[in-house]
Formats: structure tokens, sequence, C-alpha cells
């Protein structure tokens, strides 16, 4: 007998571009930082460290004279970096609100934004709960609160109670559950864990057979598959249904195709807030992310650039 798997790939298009920098210059505040030398300190939420921590490696092997220190922290934390002007980059998942835009032009520098990259929101569970699908409104109930039990979603499990598992209580993809999936509703969930990083969120979740983590999808991808179509083996990541009843056929995980084309419900766009008064390293590397290089980067950690040309094709593989 015969069976036909389909495979979705994306491919990815991006038109070239020109890196440009400038003179070494010392300002009035000290700084000597140019586009391609010099050293900084940026914020960026804890949830995208993986691909920003890819970038970094590249930027400062094109150019070596550079140091870019990243300060990874929760989102409201970041934030406050950036308004006190201790940083001059922040990535985060919303754009600037008129009050902060407001503030940091009050200081000087006129704030920009750029996105960068789209992930999902990925709801993941214990490799021992064998429930891997599961409904958009199952798990609003989820957060907040509705049920407590995983046998009110799935009547057969014996899981027990749901422990709901986040990175931090002040984090990005916190923030994106408040206000995309609950409406700006609190999170009233019976039993809540904050496990302080999304690697700790995986290793929880991996030791917990009741618990759901949620976390940003660019944790998910296992580096050693290059055409980003598995995941971390260690953790079951749900598959999610915009009907009311979940099933193999109507419920999708979080892979770039399904990001693009809608079918994943929680997607959240990455930006990079840049306040610096001189355009010059914080400038130049945000830059550098949204060009031809840092956007095939994005490209091939598994997220969906921003920018770029995308194709998806539809591959008919036969097996016996």
């Amino acid at each position: 007998m015969k069976r036909s798997t389909f495979y979705i790939f994306v491919g990815l298009i991006l038109s070239l571009g020109v890196f440009s920098s400038c003179g070494k210059r010392k300002a009035k505040d000290g700084r000597t930082d140019t586009p391609t030398s010099g050293t900084i300190k940026f914020a960026s939420d804890e949830s995208f460290s993986p691909i920003i921590e890819e970038e970094i490696q590249t930027y400062q092997y094109r150019f070596p004279h550079t140091h870019l220190l990243p300060i990874y922290t929760d989102d409201n934390t970041g934030m406050q970096l950036l308004l006190d002007q201790k940083v001059n980059l922040f990535f985060t998942s919303h754009a600037l609100k008129k009050g902060e835009d407001a503030l940091l032009r009050g200081k000087g520098p006129i704030p920009a934004v750029f996105p960068i990259a789209y992930d999902g929101i990925a709801f993941i569970t214990n490799r021992a709960n064998t429930d891997t699908c599961i409904t958009v409104n199952d798990i609003k109930r989820l957060l907040s609160g509705s049920v407590t039990r995983w046998s009110q979603i799935y009547p057969k499990s014996d899981k027990g109670d749901i422990q709901v598992v986040f990175d931090n209580k002040a984090s990005a993809t916190l923030h994106f559950v408040v206000d995309s999936i609950l409406n700006g509703k609190n999170i009233k969930s019976k039993n809540i864990v904050a496990a302080k990083s999304s690697k700790a969120v995986i290793d929880y979740v991996h030791k917990t057979p009741n618990a759901i983590g949620v976390i940003g999808s660019n944790w998910l991808n296992d580096h050693r598959d290059s055409t980003n179509t598995t995941f971390n083996k260690n953790i079951n990541v749900l598959s999610i249904s915009k009907t009311s009843v979940a099933q193999p056929g109507n419920s999708w995980q979080p892979y770039q195709a399904y990001l693009l084309d809608g079918r994943y419900p929680f997607v959240r766009t990455i930006y990079a807030i840049v306040a610096d008064p001189h355009k010059a390293l914080p400038w130049a590397f945000a830059n550098f992310i949204t060009g031809p290089i840092g956007q095939m980067i994005v490209f091939k950690s598994g997220l969906l650039p921003y920018r770029g040309e995308i194709n998806i094709r539809e591959v008919e593989v036969k097996t016996q």
C-alpha cells in the first residue's frame, strides 16, 4: 500500500543591499562606536535570545572590531533600560507606545522601530501527555481559569490539574498572551509557574507530566535539522485548531509555512527599537538584521523573516 506524505518547504528570496559605515568619532557623551567598530550593550527580551545570538555571531564575524553585549531580561526591564537611555537598542514584541515615543524624543534621540521577524507562541506539553491537538477556545479556557484539569479538555486524560508554565511574569510572551489571546484580561489559571527563562520552561515541562508551557517558537527547533521541520524531542509541541473540534487534519504547529499563511493562530512580530542619537553601532546592527544576510539568518533559524519574497511549495513524497 502506498502512502503519500506532504512536506511544505519555505523558500526565501532577498534582494541585495549595501551596508555602509562612517568614520570613527568621539561624541560628547563619550561614545566612540561606529557602525563597524566599538563596544555597546543592548537589551532584548529573553525569549528572543536564540535568534539574537545568531545575529550577533555573524555581525561580529563580519566586523571583528565590534563587540555586541546583550542584556537578556524581561520585557518591562528592557523597555525601561531604553527609556532611561542606558541602552540604545531593544528587541521586543511590540511597537513603541505614544508615551514611550514622546519620552525618548524628549531626551534627544528620535526613535525608530524595525520589524525584523515573526515567531509563533507555542504551547508545549510533556511527552507522556498523548493529547497533541487543542483548539484556540480551549487554550483561552485554560488560560482564563475556566478549566483547571486536563480531563475537562480531554475526558480520558489522567494528568490531573493543569500547571501553566511561563518564562517570566513580565516577559514579552506573557504580554502577548494577555493582550492578543485573552484580549487584555489577566491570566487566571489555578496553577501558574514562572520558570524564569525559556529554557527553564522546556526543562520544567520535560519533567512534569501535567504541565503546559508557553514559549516563543524560536526555542523549539532542532538545529541539527537544516529543513526546520524537527522540533525539540524532549517535549510535545501542541497542534492548534481554529475550529470547535481539534483533529490532526485541522490543527497546526508553528512551522514557518503556517505562520505565513495564517493557519497557525498565535503569531507575533519581533521588533528592534532603536533610540540612537549617533546612528552608530546600535543603528547599524538593527539595520543589518533587516538586510539580506540578517533576514537569511532569521529564515534558517526557523522563524519567518519580515522582509523578502517567500515561496511555498508542496512536495509529495510517496513511500511503500
